[in-house]
């Protein structure tokens, strides 16, 4: 039987309906017009995309690992699975509070704005008119023409994932979170260099600048032009290969890839460093999750080994890989967390040991019956060395470390090499190759705290506060002679009156003694600063000057006035202070004299001098550009709350002002001059005291009788930050323009707010006025601080997180409720 022919007609239909059946990713996408919004709320704000992989809105901000139902971010995560993981987050300076709303709008494409109309976020670096919007089954959110020509997607400006089909162009990156559930930019990135090679850094936080690689995929092309890397391609089916100028492909996919039509793929820039491929199986209900195909490098924590301590783990933590080759940081013995919240940060000793604590400690005992080791198997902290003993036995590296003041840790390798090194311990991890021990030099007995005045706790086991050796001691009183007795008691009181004696030195000395400080002699220091030649500063309380000590290590020497009332007082005051802290914004106490009627403090030299001398002379926005200003606030903020929040004994400064804040060779703020600082012990919130600070800065609550707490601070800084912000300052600054001056900063600046000339606060700084969002931001965090009524005042806390981004900043009201305000404010 002839089978009929088949027409033209019909074949051509069934050429297209084949045609039509064939995958076309450019039809699988969801259209989305102009006009259409999204509002951030917990319930449906997201367009999804076609198969319902993917899906674009407003993510709920995690908040200490618990969900923040009032912050949200725009960002692309997996729908299908139940850890919704985010693959793409917009880079806003802050989240928007619940019931913002984005929109597309053909001018400006995506645009993130608050309840208030406040603009957050929109989609910038592109030309023409958006006719609508698509996020297509790869994960990508595009913005295309009326031509269906992209003008905008997400996969060209990713943050630190890469999904199959995206490309990472040359001088472009991915960069790490802060912590796992953080939207703030990390310590890390992945870089595709201008030269080709792929490289993994580190960056030194707020700044950007890019440490030496610890991973190089070695594709520079340093032999050959043409083997160069091009660009970072993650295929479709899931390969990721750096593709060279010559069409050639560098892997760094290992072993065997899993079908991208059964797995999700991503490749993720982690917050701790490791770039890793992960898979996910499709359709796997609630049972599926996350599994690492490879990653780089394969043991994190020997991986980077960076000698300014940036690192995996904090200061003082030792970094362990796990199974899943991640990190796991932890403190060692009598070591805990300095923030219990962040467990890859720094530790912190549970002691205190000095060369002067140590002076005063023998004269209790020998150093063997003070200090004993806590050791740890292939342990090390490879950049915290000060000395090499070759060829020595563990016995004697033991016994250096013991009489050595300077040593925390004294590492035995090789069976003869005795590496000595000093707090703070940097890079710390466990190598099996080490072969060798890490000995931990630790108090055998807890010592009081150093800024204690107070004489030692006695020993808990003793009867009635007394010390146990008297206890046992006087029970032989019972049964021996009148004689012996006699002897006995007369040997007891001898021993007491000694034991009162060495208590009483150990409380006098630790009273103005902290961990690391140093005993410097006057002649030591006069010799130092050359007769005290050449003058730095002068203050309140003495004058400073410079000077070099030993190793050619400028310093800064502060010799308290002789007229000076309070000389005793105030000296211990910042010696206790500064000596108990450890921040990076705040200045380093290196030691001090108490000698005769001479008091004399030693701090770390600062090549900058103070914020006061480059904000107010000559042109200050020539010498700190808009972007270093606002580094500086955020370091300002961030030294105010470990004074006030991180500290054992919370600490009110007193004097907050431009001219007790110095600036080192990178710019980086630390706040000096404590001399008129107040300390609250603990469960106290405020004090009571003699009006203390400077003209301009002091808040109003010293002249109300109010109590004086960590707000007074607040209100100092508030000034500060106006200041920083507008390059004026706030007491004898001519004025120019419109600023008069006899208006304070502080009314003249709340105008410039309210009537919307923001620009006049800057004098026309094209960069702070490129950045009116910051700007606008800063200004009104400033006036919450300089509320007239403390308890509207936020703590220097939240102002951290507000000016960092981590909260909104609702408008203030105004900040001078005793005087006439115009609250009508010009958006």
């Amino acid at each position: 039987m002839n089978r009929p022919s088949m027409s033209p007609v019909s074949t051509h239909h069934v050429l297209c309906f084949l045609l039509f059946l064939i995958p076309n990713p450019c039809l699988a996408q969801t259209r989305i017009a102009v006009g259409s919004s999204l509002i951030a709320t917990n319930g449906n704000s997201s367009w999804l995309s076609p198969s319902g992989d993917f899906a674009f809105g407003f993510r709920s901000l995690s908040d200490d690992g618990t969900k923040n139902d009032q912050l949200f971010w725009l960002s692309i995560w997996y729908d299908k699975i139940p850890s919704k993981t985010i693959v793409w987050f917009a880079k806003q300076d802050r989240p928007a509070p619940k019931n913002s709303k984005l929109e597309l709008n053909s001018g400006s494409g995506l645009v993130v704005t608050s309840p208030q109309g406040e603009e957050l976020w929109k989609s910038d670096g592109f030309g023409g008119t958006v006719s609508h919007a698509s996020i297509n089954d790869t994960g990508n959110f595009v913005l295309l023409d009326s031509s269906s020509e992209v003008l905008w997607e997400s996969f060209a400006n990713p943050f630190d994932t890469l999904l199959p089909s995206q490309v990472l162009g040359k001088n472009h990156l991915l960069s790490s979170r802060q912590l796992e559930e953080s939207f703030s930019t990390g310590r890390f990135q992945l870089r595709m260099l201008d030269s080709g090679d792929l490289v993994l850094n580190t960056i030194n936080l707020p700044s950007d600048y890019a440490n030496e690689p610890y991973y190089s995929a070695k594709t520079d092309g340093s032999s050959n032009a043409s083997t160069a890397g091009k660009e970072l391609v993650f295929s479709d089916s899931g390969s990721l290969f750096v593709l060279r100028e010559n069409g050639e492909k560098f892997y760094l996919s290992q072993g065997q890839i899993p079908s991208t039509s059964d797995f999700y793929h991503r490749v993720t820039l982690n917050f701790d460093g490791v770039f890793a491929q992960y898979v996910h199986p499709k359709n796997s209900g609630s049972n599926g999750s996350w599994s690492m195909l490879w990653s780089q490098p394969e043991d994190i924590c020997n991986g980077v080994n960076v000698h300014d301590g940036i690192s995996v783990c904090g200061y003082n933590s030792i970094c362990t890989l796990g199974a899943d080759k991640r990190p796991n940081c932890n403190c060692p013995a009598k070591f805990t967390l300095l923030d219990p919240s962040d467990k890859y940060g720094s530790c912190r000793p549970n002691f205190t040991q000095s060369c002067a604590e140590d002076q005063e400690r023998l004269k209790l005992g020998p150093m063997e019956d003070l200090y004993e080791f806590e050791e740890f198997v292939n342990t090390d902290w490879p950049t915290s060395d000060y000395a090499l003993l070759r060829p020595f036995s563990e016995d004697q590296c033991r016994n250096s470390c013991l009489h050595d003041c300077m040593c925390a840790v004294a590492v035995f390798r090789d069976g003869n090499s005795c590496w000595k090194k000093k707090l703070p311990l940097t890079n710390g991890r466990i190598n099996p190759t080490l072969n060798g021990k890490a000995m931990i030099k630790v108090p055998k007995l807890d010592f009081p705290p150093s800024n204690d005045s107070r004489c030692p706790l006695p020993d808990p086991k003793a009867k009635d506060g007394y010390p146990k050796t008297l206890v046992l001691t006087g029970s032989l009183f019972l049964g021996t002679s009148v004689f012996v007795n006699f002897v006995l008691i007369g040997a007891c009181t001898g021993f007491f009156l000694f034991y009162r004696k060495q208590l009483k030195k150990l409380s006098v000395k630790g009273n103005v003694v902290e961990t690391n400080l140093r005993y410097f002699t006057y002649q030591e220091l006069f010799r130092a600063t050359d007769g005290f030649k050449e003058e730095l500063g002068k203050g309140a309380f003495g004058i400073v000057y410079k000077g070099v000590i030993s190793n050619d290590t400028a310093v800064a020497v502060k010799k308290l006035t002789s007229m000076m009332q309070d000389k005793e007082k105030e000296f211990r005051t910042e010696v206790n202070v500064i000596g108990q802290t450890h921040h990076k914004n705040l200045v380093r106490l290196l030691g001090f004299c108490d000698e005769g009627q001479e008091r004399l403090l030693v701090y770390e030299f600062l090549s900058n001098g103070t914020l006061s001398s480059l904000l107010f002379g000559g042109d200050p926005k020539l010498k700190i550009p808009w972007n270093h200003r606002c580094q500086i606030a955020y370091g300002v903020a961030r030294g105010l709350m470990y004074l006030h929040d991180e500290c054992t004994t919370q600490i009110i400064h007193c004097d907050i002002k431009p001219q007790n804040i110095l600036l080192d060779d990178c710019c980086v703020p630390k706040i000096s001059d404590f001399g008129m600082a107040k300390l609250l012990m603990i469960n106290q919130s405020y004090t009571q005291t003699n009006i203390r600070g400077t003209r301009g800065y002091v808040a109003p609550d010293w002249f109300r009788n109010l109590p004086i707490s960590v707000k007074v601070d607040v209100y100092s800084f508030g000034v500060v930050l106006l200041e920083i912000i507008s390059c004026r300052s706030c007491v004898g600054t001519e004025a120019s323009g419109e600023h008069r001056e006899t208006d304070a900063l502080t009314d003249w600046a709340y105008e410039c707010f309210v009537e919307g000339r923001l620009d006049a606060l800057v004098e026309g700084d094209l960069q702070a006025l490129q950045d009116t969002e910051k700007l606008k931001n800063m200004v009104m965090v400033a006036f919450w601080c300089v509320q007239e009524d403390p308890y509207l005042r936020p703590t220097m806390r939240k102002v951290t997180q507000m000016l960092e981004g981590a909260v909104g900043v609702p408008v203030p009201p105004c900040p001078f409720p005793f005087n006439s305000c115009n609250s009508s404010i010009v958006t």
